[in-house]
C-alpha cells in the first residue's frame, strides 16, 4: 500500500505455478458463489479496504516510520526519451486509476478509502549531467537509499512517488513503481496515435467492497475450514542464528546472490516436467530441504506470493491484489526426494484451490500466538518469477531494473527468491543482519546450490542423505580435521606419556563430561589410586579386568 503494486510485478511472482491453475480456474467459472460480478460503487462514497490493504494500515499506524512495506523500483533508460509523453503518460494513468488518487482516513472510527480529485503531474528532472560519474553515482545511490526508506503519509499522499533523473544526454534514471500500461500509453503518445485502452469499468474500491460482501458466511468457510486443519499446530521454524533473536523485529536486511549453471538449471526443469511438477515446486521442496536439514524440523512451512487476481475484472487494475500463501510440507519418514515432490505438489496445488482467503484474514481469524519477533505462521518466504515479466518495455528505449536499497529491508528471517533468466536460474537469499552474519548466508547458498545438483543428479535418494557440503568443506572435514596423526616415543607405554605430560601441564583439563572436569594432576591421581586398588585385588600383567 505505501507503493502501488502493478498488475505486472503481481504476476510474475506467481507465473510458474499458474501452469498448473488452469483447471482450478475453469472450476472457478462454473462457481455460483464465485460468478457473481465485481460492480461499480457510488463514486462519490467512500469505500472500505481490502483485507490487504487494512493490515498494511495497522502495521503503518503501529510503525508509522518503518520503511518495511516500501516497494522501490529504479530503472536505467538508455536511449532518446520523450520527457513530455512520460509525463503525460503518468497524467493518463493517474486518471484512469483512482488508486493513484486515493488516501486513507478514518471515518466513524473504521479506516476508509477515499479518492481524491485529478490533478496534474508535473514530472521534475534533476540534471546530474555536470558531475563527474563517481559524483553522480554516489548522489544517485544516496538519493535512492532515501526515497526507499522514507516513509508515506497515508491520510495525506500522493502514494505514488516519482523520481527522474538525467546523468547523459541518452540516459536516465527513472525511480518508481510501474504498471504495465505504462508502456501502452507511452508508445501511443510517442506515436502520435489515439489511446486504445478502454475506460475502466471498476475501481480497486469496488474490488474492496466485492470481497468483503463475498468472503463471508459458507464462502469464508470453506476457505477457513482447510487452512484451519492445515496450519493447526503449525510450529515456528527454529534457523540455528549466529545472534538470539530480538524481542523485536528490526527489518535490517541485506542480500546475497548467485546463479546456477545453465546446465543445472536444465536438469531442473527436465526433471520437474519428468515428475508432472512445476519449477516452482521443484524448487520449493530443495527449499524445504535445505530446511529441514538445518533444523532436523520435519514439519515445514514457508510463505509464498501469489498474484490474487482471480476475477477476469481485475486484470487491467494497480492495486494490491497479491495474497500470501502457507505452504506447509511433511518431511517425515526422510523421504526421497522424488516423493517429497509429490507430497509438495499435492500441498501447493490443494493451497492454490483455496487461494481466496487473503492472508490477512487467515492470521486474523487463526489468531496464532503473536510476537513482535517474526511474522506469524511462517518465518520464510520462497519465491519464483520470470526475469523477462518483470522488465518494462518503452518504445524506443533499453530498460534495464537497478539495484535499490530494498535489498537492506528483511520482512522475514529468511527470503529465498529464484528468477528465471533465458538460460539459467538466478537465486537470491535476504535475510535479516540482527539474525545472521554475511558468512552464514554464503555458505547457506553454497550448501543449497550444492543439494540442487544432487537432487538434479540422484532424485531417488533419501533428504537426509543428500549431502550439502562442498568439495573444500567435505576435505576440510574429512581430510584436514581428521588428520590426527602424531608421533610418539615407540620405547614408551601410554602410562609413561600420560604421566609425562601431567608433569608438563598438572593444571590443564584433561576430561570434560557434562559440567565435571578433571585436570591432569587430578586425573593422575585417580589412576593411581585406581592402580593400587586393582594391584592389591591381585591384578597384574596381562589380567583382565571388567
Amino acid at each position: 500500500m505505501s507503493t502501488t503494486k502493478n498488475r505486472s510485478q503481481s504476476s510474475t511472482l506467481s507465473t510458474d505455478q499458474l501452469e498448473l491453475l488452469n483447471y482450478l480456474l475453469e472450476e472457478e467459472n462454473n462457481s455460483d458463489s464465485q460468478a457473481a460480478f465485481i460492480v461499480p460503487r457510488v463514486r462519490t462514497e467512500p469505500a472500505p479496504l481490502s483485507f490487504a490493504q487494512q493490515r498494511l494500515w495497522f502495521l503503518h499506524k503501529l510503525e508509522p516510520d518503518s520503511p518495511a512495506y516500501n516497494i522501490p523500483a529504479a530503472y536505467r533508460l538508455k536511449g532518446d526519451l520523450n520527457v513530455a509523453a512520460l509525463e503525460q503518460s503518468f497524467n493518463e494513468l493517474i486518471r484512469r486509476q483512482e488508486i493513484l488518487r486515493t488516501t486513507f482516513l478514518l471515518i466513524d472510527g473504521e479506516p476508509m478509502q477515499v479518492v481524491g480529485p485529478i490533478s496534474a503531474l508535473k514530472l521534475a528532472i534533476e540534471d546530474l549531467r555536470p558531475l563527474q560519474e563517481t559524483e553522480w553515482g554516489d548522489r544517485l545511490r544516496r538519493s535512492l537509499a532515501e526515497d526507499a526508506t522514507r516513509p508515506f503519509k497515508l491520510d495525506q499522499g500522493p502514494l505514488l512517488r516519482i523520481a527522474l533523473v538525467q546523468t547523459a544526454d541518452d540516459e536516465h534514471i527513472l525511480s518508481l513503481n510501474m504498471h504495465r500500461e505504462l508502456a501502452i500509453v507511452y508508445g501511443a503518445i510517442c506515436k502520435g496515435e489515439a489511446l486504445s485502452l478502454p475506460d475502466l469499468e471498476i475501481q480497486y474500491a469496488d474490488y474492496a467492497i466485492w470481497q468483503r460482501e463475498w468472503l463471508q458466511g459458507d464462502n469464508l468457510e470453506n476457505q477457513l475450514s482447510y487452512w484451519r486443519n492445515q496450519l493447526n499446530g503449525v510450529p515456528v521454524l527454529k534457523l540455528p542464528t549466529d545472534r538470539p533473536r530480538p524481542p523485536v523485529q528490526s527489518y535490517r536486511g541485506a542480500k546475497y546472490s548467485f546463479d546456477l549453471s545453465p546446465d543445472l538449471s536444465d536438469q531442473l526443469e527436465a526433471l520437474s516436467r519428468q515428475e508432472g511438477v512445476t519449477l516452482f515446486m521443484a524448487l520449493l521442496a530443495a527449499c524445504q530441504t535445505l530446511l529441514y536439514r538445518y533444523t532436523r524440523q520435519d514439519d515445514i512451512s514457508v510463505g509464498t506470493p501469489i498474484a490474487g487476481r482471480t476475477k477476469t475484472e481485475t486484470e487491467s487494475l494497480i492495486g494490491f491484489f497479491v495474497n500470501t500463501l502457507v505452504l506447509r510440507a511433511n518431511l517425515s519418514g526422510e523421504p526421497t526426494f522424488r516423493n517429497l515432490l509429490a507430497r509438495v505438489r499435492n500441498v501447493a496445488l490443494e493451497a492454490y484451490d483455496h487461494q481466496d482467503l487473503p492472508f490477512e484474514k487467515l492470521v486474523q481469524e487463526l489468531n496464532p500466538d503473536r510476537t513482535l519477533s517474526h511474522t506469524p505462521l511462517f518465518q520464510v518466504m520462497f519465491t519464483f518469477q520470470n526475469a523477462s515479466e518483470s522488465v518494462l518495455d518503452l518504445p524506443g528505449l533499453t530498460v534495464s531494473r537497478l539495484e535499490t536499497s530494498s535489498s537492506r529491508i528483511a520482512k522475514f528471517d529468511l527470503a529465498v527468491s529464484v528468477q528465471k533468466n533465458s538460460k539459467s536460474l538466478a537465486v537470491s537469499l535476504s535475510y535479516n543482519t540482527d539474525l545472521f552474519d554475511s558468512g552464514t548466508i554464503r555458505r547457506m547458498s553454497e550448501h543449497f546450490k550444492t543439494l540442487l545438483q544432487e537432487v538434479a543428479a540422484n532424485p531417488d535418494r533419501s533428504i537426509g542423505e543428500l549431502p550439502l557440503l562442498t568439495q573444500a568443506e567435505h576435505d576440510q572435514f574429512v581430510m584436514v580435521w581428521n588428520d590426527t596423526a602424531s608421533d610418539y616415543p615407540r620405547d614408551k607405554c601410554i602410562h609413561d606419556l600420560f604421566e609425562e605430560q601431567a608433569r608438563r601441564a598438572p593444571d590443564a583439563v584433561a576430561v570434560v563430561f557434562e559440567e565435571q572436569q578433571l585436570t591432569y594432576r587430578e586425573l593422575n591421581a585417580r589412576s593411581d589410586q585406581l592402580a593400587r586398588c586393582l594391584k592389591a585385588l591381585g591384578v597384574g600383567p596381562d589380567v583382565l579386568v571388567g
